[in-house]
């Protein structure tokens, strides 16, 4: 009887190719899958039957994430730029900044998914609608529309956003950090240097359940609010200055009118205080600007300005007047600067 039980155990187990024992149950188990999955692909999968993937050890798959984020992490401590928001305005302001290597870009986003409210048009339709002459920032994204006396129309709200993003981030001097909130801002010596950072499950969800979740920074030669309207994180730069006493009030947006709002966003887009630049609708609500509704062409004017500013501000305002090709043809800008189209500087 051992004998037998002996035997039968043997013929239980099969030497691996490593030496190790395997039940002959879990090689035949792994068989009749394996078999399975090829049956469910048929038998005739073109050029896709036999595909394999090269092999991979899962720590290198850790080590290529970790290492080149902690290596960004390291490179913009010290940024020549700070947007803060990834939004349209935001976008358009990163895209512009890109155009010169030399400027470091952070672009940091709370959200997993940049774009803000540009991936669809109102009420959460397809469409996007740009008055003129801001479509000009389309062409120049290679971006078709049907084009209209006074306005033109993207197909859907999606492919400016797409195709802006992929643009900012194939720049070598930019870098988006999504899922990462802006808690605080850095200011001293009267004048905002940087940004207080965390990720944002923990700004979230971790500061109400845990009793420590300390903050990163990020310093910054300029920060560029561009953190939009309504939601928890709508015109964050702008109610942190107002809570620390350096703005004197947020109304936040007054009621809407197309017409007025997207030229009082693109003229009042400034330094709001020494330091920090507002762009986008974050100008209506520290403003009481009109709401515009669901038209996009002043947060890419309003973003484009915001890059102007922060060139102007690192001393850079002579490259930044070649680079802003989207712009009207036949104004001078090499001899009245901005001001025609910016109107406030």
């Amino acid at each position: 009887m051992m004998a037998t039980a002996s035997r039968t155990r043997v013929s239980a187990t099969r030497v691996s190719a490593k030496g190790s024992s395997v039940p002959a149950r879990t090689s035949r188990a792994s068989a009749r899958r394996a078999a399975s999955v090829r049956t469910r692909a048929g038998a005739d999968a073109g050029p896709f039957d036999g595909y394999t993937f090269k092999p991979i050890r899962e720590r290198e798959v850790s080590r290529e994430m970790s290492t080149r984020y902690f290596q960004d992490l390291y490179k913009y401590a010290d940024a020549d730029v700070i947007i803060m928001g990834s939004g349209s305005a935001g976008l358009a302001c990163a895209y512009e900044l890109s155009k010169h290597p030399d400027v470091s870009v952070a672009l940091i986003e709370q959200s997993v998914a940049p774009g803000g409210g540009a991936w669809l048009g109102g009420q959460l339709f397809s469409s996007m609608v740009i008055r003129k002459p801001a479509h000009h920032f389309l062409t120049e994204l290679g971006l078709e529309f049907e084009d209209y006396e006074n306005y033109v129309v993207l197909k859907h709200a999606a492919q400016y956003t797409s195709t802006i993003m992929s643009k900012v981030l194939e720049a070598p001097n930019v870098k988006l950090f999504n899922a990462t909130c802006v808690e605080d801002l850095i200011v001293k010596e009267n004048r905002v240097a940087g940004v207080v950072t965390n990720w944002s499950t923990v700004t979230l969800f971790g500061h109400d359940t845990q009793s420590c979740m300390d903050p990163n920074v990020l310093e910054a030669k300029v920060v560029v609010s561009a953190c939009g309207h309504d939601g928890p994180f709508g015109a964050t730069g702008v109610k942190r200055l107002e809570e620390l006493g350096l703005v004197k009030k947020v109304p936040g947006m007054a009621a809407l009118d197309m017409n007025k709002a997207e030229d009082a966003v693109v003229a009042n887009t400034r330094e709001v205080f020494p330091g920090m630049i507002i762009t986008g609708m974050e100008v209506a609500e520290v403003d009481g600007c009109p709401r515009m509704g669901p038209t996009f062409g002043a947060m890419f004017i309003s973003g484009q300005k915001a890059a102007y500013m922060a060139l102007k501000a690192l001393g850079k305002e002579d490259n930044a007047l070649n680079t802003f090709t989207s712009i009207e043809s036949g104004k001078s800008f090499k001899k009245d600067g901005f001001g025609s189209l910016f109107q406030k500087q």
